[in-house]
């Protein structure tokens, strides 16, 4: 998944955005509600999107809570998970009602944030089913697991991260910045043949067939059926 996240407390910030890139995640991290605004609900058409947020409500120049009001007012469905110190009914109830998914107490595990984000995921795709089935290849989200011909397939964080954003819309052709976008955040470094290495090793661990390049446009994986 790629996600914004608004925390502007320094070392929380970097102990979350490593977390989650460890688990396969893009992360942009921005520390203030101006930031987000800017990143997310008035960016220009060319910028990122996000497939959830993870929102402090403490900034120093606003309120989280209006922050998720401002973006369901815009009619943005990106989902939202409050992360707070916060912990009393009222600022539970105030943050869903204004429009949040979920909502975390700080300290804030980051295998529960993981499970959290994973939910909000299904929920969004409509899958109750935590299981992507792929023909001879099975993918388990919540264990980071994948399996071919029911053997278990070692791949890395970008690998996994990579496959998912295929799997998520088989058939459908992704761009390479749509791919980029989904493996790595801001700030990241990125050598100009990365996406292509990634889809090089993860045809040889899975099958050529599964992933379809198409010339100037991008990649795309072929659902099971047309194998």
């Amino acid at each position: 998944m790629r996600l914004l996240l608004v925390e502007d407390d320094a070392m929380l910030g970097t102990a979350l955005r490593a977390g989650l890139r460890q688990d396969g995640h893009a992360v942009d991290w921005v520390r203030s509600a101006g930031e987000a605004q800017a990143a997310w609900l008035v960016a220009p058409e060319h910028a990122s999107t996000y497939d959830a947020v993870v929102l402090d409500l403490g900034l120093p120049d606003g309120s989280g809570v209006e922050l998720v009001k401002s973006a369901r007012a815009r009619g943005v469905a990106t989902p939202i998970l409050i992360a707070t110190a916060r912990d009393r009914i009222a600022d539970r109830v105030a943050g869903l009602d204004a429009g949040a998914d979920d909502y975390m107490v700080k300290p804030i595990d980051l295998d529960e944030l993981a499970a959290r984000l994973r939910a909000l995921e299904r929920r969004v795709a409509g899958r109750a089913a935590p299981m992507i089935e792929l023909g001879r290849i099975a993918i388990d989200p919540a264990a980071r697991r994948v399996t071919r011909n029911g053997m278990p397939i070692e791949l890395t964080a970008r690998e996994f991260a990579l496959l998912m954003a295929l799997a998520r819309r088989p058939g459908a052709v992704l761009t390479r910045a749509q791919l980029i976008e989904a493996v790595y955040g801001w700030n990241e470094g990125i050598e100009s043949n990365a996406l292509d290495v990634h889809v090089h090793h993860l045809r040889r661990k899975l099958g050529a067939a599964l992933i379809e390049t198409r010339r100037g446009l991008g990649y795309r994986l072929v659902p099971p059926k047309s194998h």
